[in-house]
């Protein structure tokens, strides 16, 4: 069952009333906003721009819904790139009341499925920060594979921060894991994600900006 579907400026309520909420929880894992994001208007003016780079096809702003239909955080797939690249980048957050229940999981799966079929997109990319296991563990579940660490790469809670980058490629492409990993990353393991010998602290090129551009917690 898919648990997501693309934005509406009907949305602004709901979005300013679950950023507010997750506000200190979301902090140390965010871009700084200022007051004015918080408000239904600021989230009005960030549907907007989202919806209009989707109308070009420069992005796919969707909406995580918990099992009630209720907006439970947000996901995208940012700075979509077509020609020879054919390429995406994926940011995606749950509110603080909904993490633990596999909605981060299933979102990223519900993307994965769209950027590979419908888009016919070839590779998608994501960053996080280097502690946030949470997240890491989300994007090695549906198959990602960390393969380098950008050093600076994204200005989070107000200072450059490195972070770890993962790529998953269409089906056939090289990407995804053995059964063997699959049970080392499997809940309750204490496998932490390895980078590629000879790749660490390799500086990587920023692709991914914005509220939405980079994997956090949930």
């Amino acid at each position: 069952m898919t648990v997501t579907r693309v934005v509406s400026l009907d949305d602004a309520e709901a979005l300013a009333r679950l950023v507010s909420a997750n506000r200190d929880y979301l902090a140390p894992w965010s871009p700084l906003q200022d007051d004015a994001y918080y408000t239904v208007g600021g989230q009005r003016e960030v549907l907007t721009r989202q919806l209009a780079a989707y109308d070009r096809g420069a992005m796919f702003p969707l909406a995580i819904l918990d099992s009630d239909g209720a907006v439970a955080g947000s996901i995208n797939l940012n700075s979509v790139i077509r020609g020879a690249f054919q390429s995406a980048s994926l940011g995606y957050w749950v509110s603080e009341s909904r993490a633990g229940r596999g909605l981060a999981s299933a979102a990223v799966a519900d993307v994965t499925e769209l950027a590979f079929g419908e888009l016919g997109l070839h590779r998608l990319d994501a960053a996080t920060l280097l502690h946030n296991t949470p997240s890491q563990r989300v994007l090695l579940r549906n198959g990602f594979r960390p393969f380098a660490v950008a050093e600076s790469y994204i200005k989070i809670a107000g200072r450059w921060q490195d972070h770890i980058l993962f790529q998953l490629l269409s089906p056939g492409g090289t990407t995804r894991l053995s059964p063997r990993s699959r049970r080392l990353l499997s809940p309750g393991h204490d496998s932490a994600p390895t980078l590629p010998p000879g790749r660490r602290g390799e500086r990587g090129r920023r692709r991914t900006s914005g509220p939405g551009g980079v994997a956090r917690a949930g």
